[in-house]
C-alpha cells in the first residue's frame, strides 16, 4: 500500500544513473523517485556508492550516463541561470559539519544569505538567528565552532542548510561520530523539521537505530551487485524482505555474503 507521500509527484527522480571512476564502476543503471516532504534514507556498506550517488544528486559530480531530475530539471545537464535556480532549491550538510572555524555560529549559517542575497545586514542576522532557533542553538550564536559540542556543530550546520528555506535537505551521515544520546536527538530534530517544515529529507546513513527512527524510505545499495537491492520501509526491509543479506543487515544478524 502506497502512502500519502507516494501518491504525489516525486520531487527527485533519478533514472539510469551509472557512477564510474576510470575504469572502476560504482553503481550501474540506478533509478528511484525521492517524494515530496518525506524523509528518504539511502544506505549500504562501506564503499556500496551511497555519498558518491549523494553527491550526483547535489550536482558536485556528474554521472557517466542517467539522469538527476529535481522539480523535473535535469541538474546534470543544467547551466548558466537553470542550474543556479536548482541549486537554490536544496540544502546540504556534510559528514563533519563542515563550519567554518573563524566564523560564529550566526556567521556560518548567515553564509549563505550573505552569498545568495541582497537582503539588509540587520535582516540576515535575523534569519540566521530564527534558524538557529530552530535546532535549539538561540543561545551560542557568538560562539565559535571549537566552542561547542559536536553535536551542536551538527546542529549548526543544518540551520545553515535551512537558511535559504530550501525544498529539499541532503544530509551526508548526520550521526557520524555522535553518541547515542546525542545521535537520538538529531533524530528528533530531524523529524520535528520534516514535519513542520514540510520539506524533504534525503539522509545517507548506516546507523540503524536512526533509519528506524526517522525514515519514510530506505533504499539500500549492495557494493557487489553495484545497485539497488531493496526499496521500502524500515520494517518492511527487516521483517520481510526476499534478500537474506537485507534482512540479516535490518536484525543485526551475521549473513553468509557479510556486510563490507
Amino acid at each position: 500500500m502506497m502512502s500519502k507521500k507516494e501518491t504525489s509527484d516525486p520531487i527527485i527522480k533519478v533514472r539510469n544513473v551509472t557512477i564510474s571512476y576510470g575504469e572502476n564502476t560504482i553503481l550501474r543503471d540506478v533509478s528511484f523517485d525521492v517524494y515530496r516532504g518525506e524523509v528518504f534514507i539511502i544506505l549500504g556498506g562501506s564503499g556500496c556508492g551511497k555519498s558518491s550517488l549523494l553527491r550526483q544528486m547535489i550536482g558536485l559530480e556528474q554521472p557517466e550516463t542517467g539522469e538527476v531530475l529535481i522539480d523535473g530539471e535535469d541538474i546534470v545537464t543544467a547551466t548558466g541561470a537553470d542550474r543556479f535556480k536548482l541549486l537554490r532549491k536544496f540544502g546540504v550538510t556534510y559528514q563533519n559539519g563542515a563550519l567554518f572555524g573563524s566564523l560564529t555560529t550566526l556567521e556560518n549559517v548567515r553564509l549563505p544569505l550573505d552569498e545568495f542575497t541582497d537582503l539588509p545586514m540587520e535582516a540576515k542576522n535575523l534569519i540566521a538567528r530564527m534558524k538557529l532557533s530552530l535546532v535549539g542553538l538561540e543561545e551560542f550564536t557568538n560562539h565559535l565552532p571549537s566552542e561547542i559540542s559536536g553535536g551542536m556543530q551538527k546542529r549548526a550546520a543544518l540551520a545553515r542548510a535551512m537558511a535559504l528555506d530550501p525544498d529539499i535537505l541532503f544530509l551526508d551521515e548526520p550521526s557520524a561520530g555522535l553518541d547515542p544520546i546525542t545521535s537520538a536527538g538529531l533524530d528528533g530534530l530531524i523529524t520535528r523539521l520534516s514535519s513542520t517544515l514540510d520539506a524533504t529529507f534525503v539522509v545517507v546513513t548506516h546507523e540503524l537505530p536512526s533509519i528506524f527512527s526517522i525514515a519514510d524510505r530506505v533504499i539500500m545499495l549492495d557494493k557487489r551487485k553495484k545497485a539497488i537491492v531493496a526499496t521500502g520501509t524500515p520494517v518492511e526491509l527487516r521483517d520481510h524482505s526476499d534478500n537474506d543479506w537485507v534482512r540479516s543487515f535490518f536484525n543485526r544478524e551475521e549473513s553468509a555474503e557479510g556486510i563490507e
